[in-house]
């Protein structure tokens, strides 16, 4: 059996290693062998997605706890943010959420947080992942008369969606907005209506009849563009698409205009500095956002620091640095004064507080940063040496930078998964663009192809 965690949990194919119903069930056991403490039976929050496998998953890992004379608390069918908060919130040892995110039906996922509902550390999915590995359980079950058991929250969504409600100012309401939303027949196709519902905003939602495999399927964060279309014909403000388990969020402003999630940061970013809660004037961000949100972030006079890619080193770079907002531009936001993690729905509501303080439409608060044109190629590679001992590619790389000068960037860099070198250029014309990414792709394939 191979290796279990990757850069977001577990994550595979149903019935395929390592998202079978064995390898939760050990999961589970090992979850809650982590989290035991003398004296204290654990408790541990589960939550999953709409898709088929949900309750496989659900069922193996609860029977894993229980096992083990943990306690589960069966949240439903919710977001991943609303685990994270619900764990911390109801003062719980462990939180698990069941999904794969914005990937397809047929896979599933399992993302583990800790009580005071942040993501796992690496340390401890380490101890996880070697528990199940080796099959250390022998020695932790527990007597009979000390099995878990498993109960149900039934105000997991009230409680999420009064959480929401308080991460705008007070008084506020979105009285005379009319939103659009895309709920990717996933995790929020219920509270998502309901939050924004209750903030009284004129909601119209679309793909919230999930079936069990049309979770993300040509919806969703991925897909906007049925949105975008929705967002014209209607007239509305804006609409906002959510992914599977509701922790990204893409916008579309009222001219039909889909916004990157760098684009939300900048407008977000601007907002928060001009009330105030922009702390040490910082913004995280990752290797892969546009450069066009460096120039803007400049312009504005706000400071930025970069990690790579994934919504944990986000996070963790927010705490070391004492900043209140980081994200991604695949629309992975924290508002760290409110969350934990990333929340598309805590995100949508950030944005529309922004428009209601400034009084204006989206598309003019979008406006403050231009997207430059992107291109992105990958070369499959024999090896994979150090880039900068590669004399022929290192000097296509100087060559490009030095052209594109501050008006662009190249980012060259393996991939994580797989046998691919990703080159990435961004400059100020679609053309030249181009032209210096396929140079140094042509020159990556012929060094090392």
């Amino acid at each position: 059996m191979g290796k279990l965690f990757g850069t977001d949990g577990v994550r595979g194919r149903v019935n395929q290693h390592p998202m079978t119903a064995e390898t939760a069930l050990a999961i589970g056991r090992a979850t809650a062998c982590l989290f035991r403490r003398d004296g204290h039976v654990g408790h541990i929050v589960v939550g999953k997605d709409t898709r088929l496998s949900g309750d496989i998953v659900e069922s193996a890992r609860v029977a894993g706890i229980c096992s083990m004379g943990a306690q589960v608390i069966l949240a439903g069918v919710i977001p991943t943010p609303a685990i994270s908060f619900l764990t911390a919130n109801s003062r719980a040892d462990a939180g698990i959420m069941i999904s794969a995110s914005h990937n397809p039906y047929y896979d599933n996922g399992i993302k583990i947080f800790s009580g005071n509902g942040r993501k796992l550390p690496d340390d401890m999915e380490a101890a996880v992942e070697r528990m199940v590995l080796r099959n250390e359980f022998d020695s932790h079950f527990p007597e009979s008369h000390a099995l878990g058991k498993a109960m149900r929250m039934d105000d997991a969504r009230g409680r999420y969606i009064a959480f929401l409600k308080r991460t705008i100012p007070p008084g506020m309401n979105l009285e005379g907005m009319k939103l659009i939303l895309d709920c990717a027949n996933g995790a929020t196709y219920q509270v998502g209506p309901d939050t924004f519902n209750e903030l009284e905003a004129s909601v119209k939602t679309l793909f919230h009849e999930p079936d069990g495999k049309n979770i993300n399927l040509e919806c969703g964060s991925q897909h906007p563009e049925r949105l975008a279309e929705e967002v014209v014909r209607t007239g509305a403000d804006c609409g906002f698409a959510f992914d599977g388990d509701g922790d990204r969020m893409i916008a579309v402003d009222e001219k039909g205009a889909i916004l990157t999630g760098d684009q939300i940061l900048t407008l977000c970013a601007a907002a928060m500095k001009e009330e105030g809660t922009l702390t040490n004037n910082l913004v995280v961000r990752t290797v892969m956002s546009n450069i066009g949100m460096t120039l803007a972030l400049r312009t504005m006079g706000i400071d930025y620091t970069i990690t790579d890619v994934g919504d944990r080193y986000v996070f963790e770079e927010m705490v070391a640095k004492g900043a209140s907002l980081g994200g991604e531009d695949s629309g992975h936001l924290i508002f760290l004064q409110h969350h934990t993690t990333g929340d598309g729905i805590l995100s949508a509501l950030q944005v529309l507080a922004a428009m209601r303080k400034a009084k204006k439409p989206l598309s003019e608060l979008a406006s403050a940063m231009t997207v430059y044109p992107q291109v992105l190629m990958n070369v499959e590679t024999r090896s994979r040496p150090d880039l900068a001992t590669v004399p022929a590619v290192s000097r296509a790389i100087e060559e490009a930078e030095k052209a594109l000068g501050d008006k662009g960037r190249v980012l060259v860099r393996y991939s994580g998964t797989q046998n691919l070198c990703r080159v990435m250029v961004e400059g100020p014309t679609r053309e030249e663009t181009e032209r210096h990414c396929k140079n140094i792709t042509d020159i990556v394939r012929a060094e090392l192809g």
